[in-house]
């Protein structure tokens, strides 16, 4: 349930404002030595041009290299992987952008001791027995949790209900761990990666008991608005995971997004809005209060609650 973007641009994204980040450059290229040749007609150590150019290219590649096993290499020991599945090979525009921030202790020490317990990476190598996951509870699959609060309230009021949250987040994946192993929650498990490929190829047909996407990443700029979640193609993957009668419920304070997220649910066969006059829903009694929302409603805007059945 986040209101700002997770995680860097991917590649191959179409963004005109994208600019991927290019390698660390260590050391001088073949172009600053041959002005430093040029300016004092010195020759750097006793390489020729070519030389010069082929210790560049060798660190270029030390640097790719470097860069390669930080994207793959988890940030703690038996922890959250930092790239499960590879996805930055997969060219898709993404609702997300990875970021990096400050783990503080109690973070991490939740990571490393609950990750290898309640935590998964989501590689598109496996499907999920979601029944063995959560010992036979209902399920139902929580995308953008930001630091986990209202995910871990949900999971203490109804501990009869398993919630499969999944996000990108490094330091709310710690905290929700850390607030539900500390409120004595069993029912909650941590998914780390993109949802995206958790739908399309982890998840077995009508194994989920519904769908929470609680104040997703607004992306209010025009040439941005194929990056949000809500699309008729996410819901092409989200409805043959759900039961029949199983309920998405998403929420937004951007009020455009919320009428695109109307559009779009409505528009969609496979679903039904459940609210009598076929528009937004009172907010159930069981969704907190987020953070994101207590911002957004300090700054004026109208919280819109959607609840859409699958049939």
């Amino acid at each position: 349930m986040s209101e700002q973007p997770l995680n860097p641009t991917p590649a191959g994204s179409d963004d005109a404002d994208a600019t991927p980040a290019g390698p660390a450059r260590t050391g001088s290229t073949a172009a600053d030595a041959l002005a430093r040749t040029a300016a004092d007609g010195s020759t750097p150590g006793s390489s020729m041009p070519g030389d010069v150019a082929a210790d560049d290219d060798a660190l270029r590649a030390a640097s790719f290299e470097r860069a390669r096993r930080l994207r793959m290499e988890p940030r703690f020991p038996g922890g959250p992987a930092a790239d499960p599945a590879g996805s930055h090979h997969e060219r898709r525009i993404r609702s997300f952008q990875p970021r990096r921030s400050r783990v503080t202790t109690g973070q991490q020490e939740s990571l490393e001791r609950l990750w290898p317990q309640w935590g998964l990476d989501i590689d598109g190598k496996r499907v999920l027995d979601l029944t063995e996951l959560f010992d036979g509870l209902p399920v139902v699959l929580e995308i953008g949790f930001g630091m986990g609060e209202a995910t871990a309230q949900m999971a203490a009021d109804d501990p009869g209900t398993g919630i499969l949250a999944v996000d990108v987040h490094t330091p709310g994946q710690g905290n929700l761990l850390g607030l539900a192993d500390k409120a004595g929650s069993t029912n909650v498990r941590v998914a780390n990666g993109d949802a995206v490929i958790l739908l399309r190829e982890m998840l077995a047909p009508e194994s989920l008991d519904g769908l929470r996407v609680y104040f997703p990443d607004p992306w209010p700029k025009a040439r941005h608005h194929k990056r949000r979640l809500i699309q008729p193609a996410f819901l092409d993957l989200v409805a043959p995971v759900l039961k029949p009668g199983a309920i998405v419920h998403c929420a937004t304070d951007w009020e455009p997004y919320a009428e695109q997220m109307l559009e779009v649910l409505t528009a969609h066969p496979r679903f039904e809005n459940t609210a009598a006059d076929g528009g937004y829903a009172p907010r159930p009694a069981f969704r907190p209060l987020t953070r994101f929302e207590g911002q957004g409603l300090d700054k004026g805007h109208v919280v819109h609650d959607l609840l859409f059945a699958r049939v």
